[in-house]
């Protein structure tokens, strides 16, 4: 399982967390790879995963956008569905999943866009949506995480140029 951590505007994330003997102290069984979108962190278990970001709790509020959880190879989850499965027990994941949303990144790595996907959607579907995106990751979430928070941000705004639709996740 993998802890993805998607970096706030300006912020070198994987710096940052070497440059804290804090976090350094909390990373310590945990090699971070440096993603372009934030920070990759390879975990055992979801109940790990849970575990340390709860342990680097300041250093999401303060340098984090949002920690995602993979739960299988390309599929992430939000963590409000991550504490659902562990700790409520009260969500089974199953495909199809009827609570989706698709990301966007530049290939900077900065995010691009974040819609809801309709249900029986696949990723493919959204490719106009995300046109000048590199990268797109499907990410699951609760019923209560379902809105659309898709903000266009422009190529120009980000300062890319047109790119592949889709590509491999970060």
């Amino acid at each position: 399982m993998n802890i993805l951590l998607i970096q706030r505007e300006g912020t070198d994330l994987h710096h940052t967390f070497y440059s804290s003997e804090t976090s350094r102290l909390a990373l310590r069984f945990y090699h971070p790879k440096k993603v372009p979108c934030g920070v990759s962190i390879a975990v055992a278990s979801l109940g790990s995963a849970l575990s340390l970001v709860s342990e680097l709790r300041w250093y999401l509020r303060r340098y984090v956008r949002e920690a995602l959880f993979e739960v299988e190879p390309g599929i992430f989850c939000t963590r409000d569905l991550a504490q659902d499965i562990y700790y409520e027990r009260t969500a089974i994941l199953a495909k199809p999943w009827a609570f989706r949303r698709i990301y966007g990144f530049f290939s900077s790595g900065k995010p691009a866009r974040r819609l809801v996907m309709a249900p029986g959607s696949t990723a493919s579907d959204y490719a106009e949506n995300l046109a000048g995106t590199e990268t797109t990751i499907e990410v699951w979430c609760t019923e209560d995480e379902v809105e659309d928070i898709g903000d266009l941000v422009t190529l120009e705004e980000a300062g890319e140029t047109p790119g592949p639709a889709d590509g491999p996740g970060p």
